[in-house]
């Protein structure tokens, strides 16, 4: 664990103020889930909470049926970074960080689809390039934000070969399904 250097008073009502510049470093952002752990050394540990992250093995499952009867390249995540993904390499794109521009498309909380054309969006923090989106569905659960669905291609990928009607059409139903999996 890191120190801080930061010392925060809890008030009458309990509650701790998390600094500024660690909720911006960390991405916490208003109303943001935190999982409260403890240990035997007197240790308070605050993380975020992932609900989709519950659904790891099975949202990996879903990816990879996705990306073998469909031949896209499959990726799904929380709100900060990817949690399963298929025809893609997992070392490159698994557990990294979102790019700006996903965590947009995901806050507008609408279907995005590239059009050959337009700029390229690349899906994580440090992409070289490798990958873009192509096809992106936030998932819902209960009102809230979870994460998204996304197909991707690859920078020699040609758009215009695949059938959008189709993908989007697996993306939104991918992105529907997980959100009702969170719900019940």
């Amino acid at each position: 664990m890191k120190a801080t250097g930061i010392v925060r008073r809890i008030d009458d009502l309990g509650r701790v103020v998390i600094p500024k510049e660690i909720r911006r470093t960390m991405r916490i952002r208003e109303g943001d889930p935190l999982e409260i752990y403890t240990d035997r050394e007197g240790e308070v540990i605050f993380k975020k909470y992932s609900p989709i992250g519950e659904l790891n093995e099975f949202a990996a499952q879903y990816a990879e049926i996705l990306h073998k009867t469909c031949n896209m390249s499959v990726l799904i995540t929380d709100r900060d970074s990817v949690i399963a993904c298929a025809g893609v390499p997992r070392r490159e794109y698994g557990d990294k960080r979102l790019s700006a521009d996903l965590e947009k498309i995901i806050e507008n909380r609408a279907l995005y689809t590239y059009r050959p054309g337009e700029r390229k969006l690349p899906v994580i923090d440090d992409a070289v390039g490798a990958h873009y989106a192509y096809c992106v569905m936030p998932i819902i659960a209960e009102g809230d934000i979870i994460g998204c669905v996304a197909s991707v291609l690859s920078e020699g990928d040609d758009a215009s070969r695949r059938n959008t009607e189709s993908d989007t059409k697996l993306i939104r139903t991918a992105a529907g399904f997980l959100g009702k999996q969170l719900e019940s």
